[in-house]
């Protein structure tokens, strides 16, 4: 039941429709003899008739399409068995000089069998149309007819709308070149499109052959008149429809509108013009072609819902990078010269994978303890993203909370590794956990899991050797994992490299290679960019390095952490 709004447009559209079928009947009687002959108007004399009647060959010259002249042949059983080509037409020339390889010319012309010179005629419905119409005395067709005729250069193929009539003892044959109701009806079937002709003044309708196709009704099914149209289309079609025939009818000028058929679940589009009584005067009918567009109005559809779509996911990843970009400053350092009462300087370099929210799970920390020491720390959380931020910050935090313990770092990594576990199986993470001890100048590190230290000096790169038993497992694979320490000693000017592995792995790579990698690509920053002896000249090198060892193959966010010690402030050390 459609709604009170709807109701209202279809009832603004049939009075519409009513309103110009009146000002058609008015001006109909006000103009009446200008549009018909009055009946009491005098018949004009007639043309004198010619002194010679036209001969048969002239009247059939003067048919507009072949026609042939056909004198049956009878069988014993009084049934048509050949038909001789009596006499032809110029159309009929022109079409055999057209169609027909000049060999087979000669064949037309003069007396001859009809199925003689087309063998293939009579298995066409050609044979029985010739039996029908001398037997009725009844025109028959027109029918569609394909054969082929012609030898050298090749057969050719002839397509006609053919009709045969009886004229007098002999039979008419002519036709139409090509199928041209077959043809129409192909070419509205396949763009979808038909057109027709509404009568306004008496609801007449004139369609063309898929009209009725188009709409989805039954070959013998009433021509819908406008308002029946407007019975059949959604509510939301209503008013553009209203504002088309609006347009047509009283503004005179094209227009179109879009119509949804619920009944057989279509989309048409219908463009119309107005058809007028005469030049200037009111709209007599409309004129329209209609056109399914269902599939292009779903593709439009599907393409502004993904568009919607896509709009939504850039929004949303720009909010969880924004929160997340506003979470990393938050919680990783910048590194001023805080350091540098004990003995060291630090800098760092991150670079954030592009192709996710822009950051990663990756994190670094430098922070004096109670005991006068420093821990230092770098990881790299799993996944991408707000959720390897959130879990970042957590190991992060949770660190700096446990090493207020002043526990070794082999305690340290255990307990940050339960923490890991205890938070779930997707809470995984590596890490490179160390305190350094200002007054030997020693790092005490552990690995878990995570891309060995290392070491510059003398113009020279290592890599630091594991701790005994090898690089521990990942923070949050296993409870109750135990981690061993390694111990450096540092000399005046020697660099401590950590980094994650988003700077050297490469899809399929050996970590052996990528260990190897690094530390070439450290030697040879070295020689290119000086570290000097300030915090700048470090991080100048820092970002040498990084850029050496980045690129389009980078399938993670990368992080660098370097520390060089140097003779604290006035040469004192501290103890």
């Amino acid at each position: 039941m459609p709604d009170a709004r709807a109701r209202l447009e279809l009832g603004a559209i049939k009075g519409l429709l009513q309103a110009q079928r009146r000002r058609i009947r008015s001006y109909t009687r006000d103009h009446r003899p200008d549009l018909e002959a009055a009946p009491d108007a005098p018949c004009p004399a007639p043309v004198a008739s010619p002194s010679v009647s036209p001969t048969g060959q002239q009247v059939l010259d003067a048919l507009p399409v072949p026609a042939l002249l056909l004198t049956p042949v009878l069988g014993d059983d009084g049934e048509i068995v050949d038909a001789l080509c009596a006499s032809h037409n110029a159309a009929a020339v022109a079409y055999v000089s057209e169609r027909l390889p000049e060999s087979a010319l000669s064949r037309w012309w003069g007396t001859a069998s009809l199925y003689a010179r087309f063998p293939s005629l009579r298995r066409t419905p050609v044979a029985g149309m010739i039996n029908r119409a001398y037997r009725e005395r009844a025109s028959q067709g027109p029918e569609a007819v394909e054969w082929v005729a012609g030898d050298a250069p090749g057969p050719v193929r002839l397509v006609a709308e053919v009709r045969v009539s009886p004229c007098g003892d002999q039979l008419l044959l002519d036709w139409q070149p090509g199928n041209l109701h077959r043809m129409a009806t192909a070419a509205q079937r396949l763009v979808r499109t038909c057109w027709a002709e509404w009568n306004l003044g008496d609801d007449g309708v004139e369609p063309s052959l898929g009209f009725r196709q188009l709409l989805g009704l039954a070959d013998d099914a009433p021509l819908p008149t406008l308002s029946d149209v407007a019975d059949a289309v959604t509510a939301d079609s209503l008013p553009g429809f209203y504002q088309m025939l609006y347009d047509v009818i009283l503004r005179k000028r094209t227009a179109d509108c879009t119509l949804r058929m619920p009944r057989i679940d279509r989309i048409t589009r219908l463009t119309a013009e107005p058809v007028r009584i005469a030049p200037g005067s009111l709209v007599w009918g409309v004129r329209a072609v209609l056109t399914d567009v269902t599939a292009e109005q779903r593709r439009r559809e599907s393409a502004r819902r993904a568009e919607r779509e896509v709009l939504h996911q850039r929004r949303q990843a720009r909010t969880i990078r924004e929160v997340a970009e506003a979470l990393r400053e938050a919680v990783l350092p910048h590194f001023h010269d805080e350091l540098a009462a004990y003995g060291l300087q630090a800098t760092a370099v991150y670079r954030p994978d592009a192709r996710e929210a822009g950051v990663g799970g990756d994190w670094y920390k430098a922070r004096k303890l109670p005991d006068d020491r420093l821990l230092i720390a770098l990881g790299d959380a799993r996944g991408h993203g707000l959720s390897a931020v959130t879990l970042m910050a957590k190991l992060r935090y949770a660190l700096a909370g446990l090493a207020y313990t002043e526990q070794p770092v082999e305690q340290l990594a255990y307990w940050l590794n339960e923490t890991a576990c205890a938070d779930g199986i997707e809470s995984t993470a590596t890490a490179v956990i160390a305190r350094y001890h200002p007054e030997r100048h020693l790092l005490r590190w552990v690995c878990a899991g995570h891309p060995c230290p290392a070491l510059v000096r003398d113009g020279r790169a290592t890599s630091l050797p594991f701790p005994d038993g090898g690089p521990g497992l990942p923070l949050g694979v296993l409870p109750g994992t135990r981690y061993t320490a390694a111990e450096t000693s540092l000399r005046i000017g020697d660099i401590v490299l950590m980094y994650s592995d988003g700077l050297t792995e490469r899809r399929d790579s050996d970590p052996d290679l990528d260990t190897r990698r690094f530390v070439e690509a450290a030697e040879s920053a070295l020689r290119s960019s000086d570290p000097g002896a300030d915090r700048e000249g470090l991080h100048a090198y820092a970002e040498n390095l990084v850029a050496r060892l980045d690129g389009p193959h980078r399938a993670d966010d990368a992080t660098l952490l370097a520390l060089r010690r140097v003779e604290p402030p006035g040469g004192a050390r501290r103890h």
